[in-house]
């Protein structure tokens, strides 16, 4: 099993900057591609951003490409998002996810285990 805690939520003005951090525990994550997630109020979950297990590969949402960035840090079992350039539009519960089986990691539904998420609130 693995457990994910998000932090670095908040509430920034337009154009502000968070970081949000995915901390895992109970399991080594450096052999897992690792996604960020988000969801609005009346919306459905959606692809922000993901990393494959190395942190070779990145992938974005169009919506983000540009303003965030994912990174990892397998030593410290932690996956992050810089948000740069904060908009209203972004803001969503952001959630962490770790998938083992591979496949299409901009996919929610081939991530195995999901932390609890962090309110990120962008004020215009």
């Amino acid at each position: 099993q693995v457990q994910l805690v998000e932090s670095g939520g908040g509430l920034v003005q337009a154009g502000g900057s968070l970081r949000l951090s995915c901390a895992a525990s109970g399991r080594t994550i450096g052999s897992y591609a690792m996604g960020w997630f988000r969801q609005a109020p009346g919306k459905e979950r959606e692809f922000v951003a993901a990393i494959s297990w190395s942190g070779a590969r990145t992938y974005y949402a169009d919506s983000v490409k540009g303003r965030f960035t994912i990174s990892r840090d397998n030593a410290k079992n932690t996956v992050y998002l810089q948000m740069n350039n904060l908009k209203p539009e972004d803001t969503a519960v952001y959630y962490c996810a770790a998938n083992i089986r591979g496949g299409d990691l901009r996919s929610f539904g081939l991530y195995d285990y999901w932390g609890q998420g962090t309110q990120v609130t962008v004020s215009s």
